[in-house]
């Protein structure tokens, strides 16, 4: 794959506040405090710029260290890369099973529950979650293959609280899958253009969000379920 040419340096991907998140809170429960550095650095750079136009050079960089102090502590690019993908895809997933297997026995409740804090979560670690979805390609097979897992997992949650509000007749027969997609595109595409600075805070937009996942479960002419 060709090498892209970086659009921002690496000053100007520290000071840009359209890559502040939440993401340091991320990684401190499994690296040090120069690692996190570099993984929050590396977060900015390969949402500006992308994976393969940022150099280990441009990590290092942004946060005052030499080229040779990432190697330190991740052999490679790609485990940088890796180490992010698999922690946003693993903290991801444990949002929509902790909001499965919560307290609520109705479908629309649960539905609303998973929806809203998979949106939430995207909306909160929105500069993370947009390398998780997009940088896939800087991957190597084998690790590719374990993030596909994840996101399998994280699928079927979906599929699973859709399809017992289905089956319990909470919902109409509908087309599980369409509707699942639906749903996760809404959560996954608002990494593109959301800020934390902007006019809905991450539960905020996670409501709205599960508003419109319970419309989709709800014909035209049906009064909605209670909890939607």
């Amino acid at each position: 794959m060709a090498k892209r040419q970086a659009r921002f340096t690496p000053q100007e991907v520290t000071r840009d506040p359209r890559l502040l998140d939440h993401s340091p809170e991320l990684w401190r429960d499994e690296f040090g405090e120069v690692a996190c550095g570099l993984l929050v650095s590396a977060v900015r750079c390969f949402a500006a710029n992308g994976f393969h136009a940022t150099t280990t050079r441009d990590i290092c960089s942004a946060v005052g260290l030499s080229p040779a102090a990432l190697y330190v502590h991740f052999p490679s690019k790609e485990l940088v890369l890796h180490a992010i993908a698999r922690i946003g895809h693993e903290r991801a997933l444990a949002e929509v099973c902790a909001a499965r297997d919560g307290p609520a026995d109705d479908a629309a409740v649960r539905v609303r529950a998973v929806v809203s804090r998979f949106t939430a979560w995207h909306a909160r670690h929105h500069v993370a979650a947009r390398v998780c979805q997009y940088e896939l390609t800087g991957l190597t097979p084998q690790h590719f293959e374990e993030i596909r897992e994840l996101r399998r997992r994280t699928t079927e949650v979906f599929r699973d609280v859709v399809r017992r509000g289905v089956d319990d007749g909470s919902f109409p027969p509908t087309d599980v899958d369409r509707v699942v997609r639906s749903m996760l595109s809404l959560g996954i595409d608002l990494v593109r253009w959301y800020r934390l600075d902007g006019a809905d805070a991450p539960e905020q937009i996670g409501e709205y969000y599960a508003d419109l996942a319970i419309r989709m479960l709800t014909p035209p002419s049906a009064p909605r379920p209670p909890g939607g």
